[in-house]
This record gives C-alpha cells, structure tokens and sequence, in this order.
C-alpha cells in the first residue's frame, strides 16, 4: 500500500481561457480512486507519455474556453475556422470556433448553451462538449458562468474563483464517460478544480479589476452549489444552501468539471455573481464588458506562461486517471474500449494496459 501511495503521481497544472467569434474574418466571440497496479512496462509508458506532452508544451496549443451568457467577442483574437466533431456522445452544444492570440497560441471556444442560447442547462451535451475539445488538442479549459450569489459580501458585478462544489442536480444528467460501459473508474474528485490553474488565474484577474478600476472585488476559495433548474431556488432552499457553507449558486458547473477531470483536462471557473439567489431582496447587475477584460487579460499573459520553465500548467491533470480505472477484465467489451479511447487514448488506444 505505502507503494502504491508513493506511485501515485497525480502531475496538477493547468490552462486558460477565451470568447467566441462573432466576425469571422476579424474576432472571435461566440475519495480517492480505487487503484490497480502497473506493470513496469505500463508505468514506463506513462512516464513516456508525461515526457510527450511536456516536450510539446511551447507548441502550438489549444486552450479550451468554455463561455456562458454575457462574452461575445475579443479584439486580440482572429478567427481561424470551425471545427464541429462528431464524438461517441454525439455532437458539442455549438461549432467550436479556433482562434489565434498574437503569439499564434490557437485557443477553442465552446458556447455552452449553444448559439443564441438555445440549451436549457439540464440538456447541454456536457460529454460531447469536453470529448470535442480534448479532440482538437484541449489540455485545458477555463469556464465563465453567471452565478448567484449566496452571501452579501459577493455583491452582483463581483467575481469569484471557486474550489470547491456542492451538486444538487439530479441524475438526469449524464456526469461519467464510463457510464453504460462494461470499464469502471472512479476519478478522484475531492479538489474538483485545478488547483495551480486556479492560483494562476487568480493573479490575472485581479490584476484585470486594478486596471478597470471600478473596484470590483475578486473572491477565492468559495463553494459553489450547482443546482439542477431550470427554476430558480426556492427562498427555503438558498437559504439552506448557506447554511450548508455555499457561496454561490449555478446550474453549469455539474458536470462539466467531472468530465473534464475524467478526460485529464485541467479545468477552473471564472464566476460573475449577476443577483443574490433567492435569500434576500435585491437589484441584480452585472457587466459584461468586465467579464472581457479579464478574458483579454489573461489571454495577454497566456503565451509566456506556456513558455515559461516551471509555470507550465496545462498537465496538472495527465496521468490522474492512471488508479481510476479498474484492472484489466475479459469482460470488457472490445467496442467500449474503442469508445473511451476517443477521450482517453492514452489508457484505450491498442493493447490493454495491465
């Protein structure tokens, strides 16, 4: 056991984000897991393949974006194409539009609720999308959703980077790529973002807000609720909420973020409180254009922080599957293998990993 303990090499990093395309010609807007044990040869190939991705780092990238309502363009990126993958769930919410910064990093924006806002939460395709983007060379997303906010202090128009969540969906959406397969996993979910992502942003955001100086306040280490919809809360529910320790409320975050961890994705939420929930009377505001200058910002400063020895973040989550998925059985079905290999190749791709 203490072997195993020492063998567990979850790499933690992470990504960055984006908005999608609106002129095509100029902009884009629109508990633990149950372990196996490796054999020499299949931990071999694991440390080949942390070396692989990590060679290809300074690379052409693409960074995942995951938007929700209020981001439509950014000046600093030119649209390059559409790309509209057909994955094992089926096709993502809206076509993914690829875009360049400056410095020829390629990011990919995904519209969550499809174009003009046409999904209800409970039914955006959650599997497609995160297959879809891990398809097209995504290491990492960065996800923007309007939230609720559940304390006074987070005050409609602040920003939140939350670490932790509370899922109060109802299981009618789909949350595991293993689900209906003959292979079982079990990802290790106790941190559900990622952390140095999560810290990386947290130093770009703010700066965003001392730029626009507006005084608009950052909040950290929050807990978000995620709720199913598409009705608001009661007044009985968000103020149970609170007392359950939650900060803010969306009905986005589940289960994007469990299927981004289960396909090794990097993933953290930029969060904009627009009202108070249901807890307390209030005037609900919110600024888009704030939402913007933190995209653009941080988009700025993506370039370096690829290139930069030691601040590479986008494999914080390769490798975390390695003790998730349950030892190799004859009883796996050869066609379900040929499916969880679209969004993890590296455990399904040829030969059985023993």
């Amino acid at each position: 056991m203490r072997l195993l303990i020492r063998l567990r090499t979850h790499v933690r990093l992470a990504n960055d984000f984006l908005i999608f395309p609106q002129n095509e010609k100029t902009s884009c807007s629109p508990s633990y897991p149950i372990p196996f044990i490796f054999s020499l040869a299949s931990r071999a190939r694991l440390v080949k393949l942390l070396r692989t991705h990590t060679s290809k780092m300074t690379e052409n990238v693409l960074i995942g974006i995951i938007g929700g309502s209020g981001l439509y363009h950014l000046d600093n990126l030119t649209f390059v194409k559409h790309a509209n993958p057909e994955t094992p769930w089926g096709f993502p919410s809206s076509p993914i539009s690829i875009c360049s910064l400056p410095s020829g990093i390629q990011v990919a924006f995904l519209a969550r609720h499809g174009t003009g806002h046409t999904i209800s939460p409970s039914a955006v395709p959650a599997r497609a999308n995160i297959a879809a983007l891990k398809s097209l060379g995504v290491r990492a997303i960065v996800a923007f959703s309007a939230v609720g906010s559940l304390r006074e202090d987070i005050s409609p128009g602040s920003f939140a980077l939350p670490t932790q969540i509370i899922d109060r969906t109802k299981g009618v959406r789909p949350a595991s790529f293993f689900e209906g397969t003959s292979i079982v996993a079990h990802a290790s979910f106790g941190d559900p973002f990622s952390g140095k992502l999560v810290s990386w942003l947290e130093e770009r955001v703010r700066k965003a807000l001392d730029q626009e100086g507006r005084g608009v306040k950052l909040f950290t280490d929050k807990c978000i609720v995620c709720m199913e919809g598409p009705q608001f809360s009661t007044r009985a529910e968000s103020i149970m909420y609170r007392q359950w320790g939650g900060d803010l409320i969306n009905m986005s975050v589940l289960p994007e973020a469990k299927l981004a961890r289960e396909a090794e994705l990097s993933y953290a939420l930029i969060a904009t409180a627009t009202d108070y929930d249901a807890w307390r009377p209030h005037s609900g505001c919110a600024n888009a254009e704030t939402s913007r200058l933190v995209a653009a910002t941080v988009l700025d400063e993506l370039h370096a922080a690829i290139s930069a020895s030691g601040e590479n973040f986008l494999l914080e989550q390769v490798g975390s599957m390695s003790f998730s998925i349950m030892p190799r059985s004859e009883k796996q079905n050869p066609e379900h293998r040929k499916k969880l290999a679209y969004v993890l190749p590296e455990y399904f791709s040829g030969e059985q990993v023993n």
